[in-house]
């Protein structure tokens, strides 16, 4: 949090203004000495989804990754990825799809041949589950 405060130039006190907490809470964040809760994580992500740091630490962007967790799995409609050129390692290809594991999360999902994103899950067996659908249709 304090990396993209700092990239965003907000003193702490506006910072902990914007999230809906104290200074002292955030203080304690940055600092870690706590960890923040949901309600202030998805905050934080929802007002800082445009950080280039926050994606670049994630991989991906943040509310998706708020979804995902919210969710546990998605199956959105098709969307347009980079197609893994960072922050990905293919784990399986089959047809016209492919399985990559983000490095940093460690969540799955599922392109297609043009980059676009079919299927997201935390569960390895989920995403090979849906791989195999998809590739047989």
């Amino acid at each position: 949090m304090k990396l993209v405060r700092t990239e965003q130039d907000l003193s702490q006190d506006k910072m902990a203004e914007m999230l809906g907490i104290s200074k002292k809470t955030l203080v304690q964040i940055e600092k870690g000495r706590i960890t923040a809760n949901w309600t202030t994580v998805v905050a934080f992500c929802t007002l800082f989804n445009q950080s280039e740091l926050l994606y670049s630490v994630l991989g991906d962007e943040p509310i998706y990754l708020v979804r995902l967790i919210a969710n546990k799995s998605e199956s959105t409609p098709k969307e347009k990825t980079m197609g893994g050129v960072f922050w990905w390692k293919e784990v399986i290809a089959k047809g016209d799809f492919r399985l990559q594991q983000n490095l940093i999360s460690n969540h799955y999902r599922i392109l297609d041949e043009n980059n676009y994103r079919w299927y997201s899950s935390f569960e390895k067996d989920e995403a090979i589950k849906r791989l195999d659908e998809l590739s047989s249709l």
